[in-house]
């Protein structure tokens, strides 16, 4: 093999030899680089993304950047992976936006955003602050899951001669073609998301100089490219192994006003890793909004069931991605985790701020008996009190506890065993010979708050991780046992 030829052989399905010719079995170099820089060069096995930001909408949590350079205004694409965490709350949740936009004013933006006022469709818009929206692709499709990750893209090209072509939308690597509303931008229509003294916003919109309409949930791999009109394929890739749309690097150009947020410095979130420098102001948002909770590593959270067996009066409020828990509605209030437990052996931590009554529980609870709320059904707990419980029945057990304790719950769903932990300190098997097909992580609030930790914490913990390497807990993980993760559910679970 010659040395000109770099000794790399080419993948199937692609033109080999000279970028853009014919077989020749291996690549030159400087051809493969040509590949990378187009996006068209396979990953090797899965691309493990390690960060994303936790946005919550309570905090009015954001991210800005007021540009100094005006560029394309007529073709860019937007990239992002996201995770919800609240639905049907009555107001939009942008995801992005170019905004200043000021009513009366001549001011054009772009806006990505998740409907939450009853439809919970996704809808591309580009609008005029003057005559109203220009060009709008909501979808008929609704994104209801609070359990994935979604890869959403937005590719915009207002020069396009045909009207549909001039923005794209596609979700896990597939183009939307079915739309509630369906209205093209003008042709050659300039939207201030590059036009300098504009100041786009990831998490929000600005009305009238207010900040609002803000995102709650999870968003990572956040790309914007100016200049270009991309398909997921820059961004993405289907694992041959599982079927699955996965994240893979992007390798093109960014663009003047292009950017690239990996969420990788807890310290400054906002940092641009294009090369651009196109670095965002934070707002209100910490270094425990970092998150390792990820499209290639998706943690459990809680469910926000709405409407457990009729007593949606009695479900706690859930917050801070579905992690944090207030409860206000009596000693009904009940909660159970986004990912069901069958095999395998499992810990988590909950730490309540706030003890409302003497029976708070932690525990878990049979996946058939979700729904049989008050009534204890399928449930195994560890109560404040000290007792343990099996559905309706209590029994001595361990110490009491209270506001800022650190609960632990080992759960050994293979073997059936439950053990509790206090502030580290095992409090002795409190159940044996468990027995059905699956089990969620589950909680009885009474009138509590809190906190769950699966293992990406909504508050500050001790790094303390699992044998894999993954979690970060506030006590030592107990041997043999595993944070509740997609990862640790492929290889233990």
């Amino acid at each position: 093999m010659a040395k000109r030829n770099g000794g790399i052989i080419g993948p199937s399905n692609v033109p080999t030899g000279q970028y853009g010719g014919t077989a020749s079995g291996v690549w030159r170099l400087r051809d493969a680089f040509n590949y990378i820089k187009a996006g068209l060069w396979p990953v090797a096995g899965n691309y493990p993304v390690a960060n994303s930001l936790r946005f919550n909408s309570g905090s009015s949590d954001s991210l800005t950047r007021t540009l100094s350079t005006t560029s394309n205004r007529q073709i860019f694409t937007w990239s992002s992976w996201v995770k919800r965490d609240k639905l049907n709350t009555g107001t939009d949740q942008f995801l992005f936006s170019s905004s200043n936009f000021n009513t009366g004013s001549n001011t054009f933006t772009l806006n990505i955003i998740l409907r939450s006022s009853g439809s919970d469709q996704l809808a591309v818009g580009l609008e005029n602050s003057v005559s109203g929206t220009d060009g709008l692709r909501q979808t008929t499709q609704v994104f209801r899951d609070i359990s994935a990750w979604y890869h959403i893209v937005a590719a915009i090209d207002t020069t396009q001669a045909t009207a549909s072509n001039r923005i794209k939308v596609y979700v896990n690597g597939s183009e939307v073609t079915s739309f509630a509303n369906n209205t093209n931008p003008t042709q050659n229509a300039n939207v201030d998301i590059n036009q300098s003294g504009q100041t786009p916003y990831v998490g929000a919109f600005l009305l009238n100089s207010t900040p609002q309409r803000f995102f709650s949930g999870y968003q990572s791999e956040v790309n914007f490219i100016d200049g270009q009109a991309l398909t997921p394929s820059s961004f993405g890739q289907t694992d041959s192994a599982t079927g699955i749309w996965t994240p893979k690097p992007y390798y093109g150009t960014f663009g003047t006003n292009g950017f690239y947020l990996k969420f990788a410095n807890s310290a400054a979130l906002g940092t641009d890793s294009s090369g651009n420098a196109n670095t965002f102001t934070v707002n209100n948002l910490t270094s425990v909004d970092q998150s390792t909770d990820t499209p290639t590593n998706n943690f459990a959270t809680f469910l926000t069931l709405n409407d457990w067996n009729g007593k949606s009066s009695s479900q706690p409020t859930i917050s801070e991605g579905n992690l944090k828990f207030s409860g206000s509605g009596g000693w009904l209030g009940e909660q159970v985790s986004s990912i069901a437990i069958s095999t395998g052996k499992w810990f988590w931590e909950i730490t309540p701020t706030t003890v409302g009554l003497s029976n708070l529980t932690f525990g878990i609870v049979n996946s058939n008996n979700i729904n049989e709320n008050g009534t204890r059904t399928g449930s195994y707990g560890y109560a404040s009190s000290g007792e343990k419980w099996n559905g309706a029945t209590n029994t001595a057990y361990g110490a009491t506890w209270t506001a800022n304790d650190v609960i632990g719950v080992a759960f050994d769903a293979t073997n059936g065993t439950l053990i509790f932990y206090k502030n580290g300190s095992s409090q002795g098997t409190a159940f044996t010979g468990i027995t059905s097909t699956s089990y969620n992580a589950w909680f009885m609030t009474y009138n509590s708050v809190g906190t769950v930790n699966f293992g990406s914490p909504v508050v500050s913990s001790n790094g303390y991780t699992d044998a894999a390497g993954f979690g970060n807990f506030s006590y030592a993980v107990p041997s043999g046992y595993y944070a509740l993760c997609t990862k640790n559910l492929a290889t233990y679970g």
